[in-house]
């Protein structure tokens, strides 16, 4: 990509489009998440929402997930709170907390698998919540 927005504009002004592109499709926002009610700290399961298809790392229904998933994480540049839920290759986190995106990227390879080559999305690593009530923790959000 040859217009690196990112660099030169905040979340805030960002386009709708632009805001759109910052997902890198890895997915891993719409995993379920354990929170420990001791440290705060977040960890991410194999489980996945019902709207994921696990096989593209895409929701089958964006326009009315948050109608049809109450607990679908709805991001807004009005509540970053929200964005540490997200796990610390997220560019919509890494921008909010002053990072660069990482050079995996698709905004930077101009590849939408780019993601899944990193090894960093969910395909392959999840199950559909309604094929399965048992999980594994696959990891610390950081």
């Amino acid at each position: 990509m040859t217009d690196q927005f990112w660099k030169r504009k905040s979340l805030a002004e960002m386009s709708q489009d632009e805001w759109e592109s910052l997902c890198d499709g890895c997915a891993l926002c719409c995993l379920q998440k354990l929170e420990d009610g001791d440290s705060g700290e977040i960890y991410f399961t194999d489980i996945a929402c019902r709207l994921l298809d696990t096989d593209t790392c895409r929701c089958i229904d964006y326009a009315n997930r948050a109608r049809l998933v109450s607990s679908c994480l709805l991001l807004s540049v009005d509540d970053p709170e929200s964005f540490h839920w997200l796990p610390g290759t997220c560019a919509y986190r890494l921008l909010a907390e002053g990072e660069d995106i990482p050079d995996w990227h698709p905004l930077i390879t101009g590849d939408p698998g780019s993601v899944h080559d990193a090894g960093i999305s969910a395909k392959g690593k999840c199950v559909s919540e309604t094929k399965t009530t048992r999980y594994s923790v696959l990891r610390q959000l950081s």
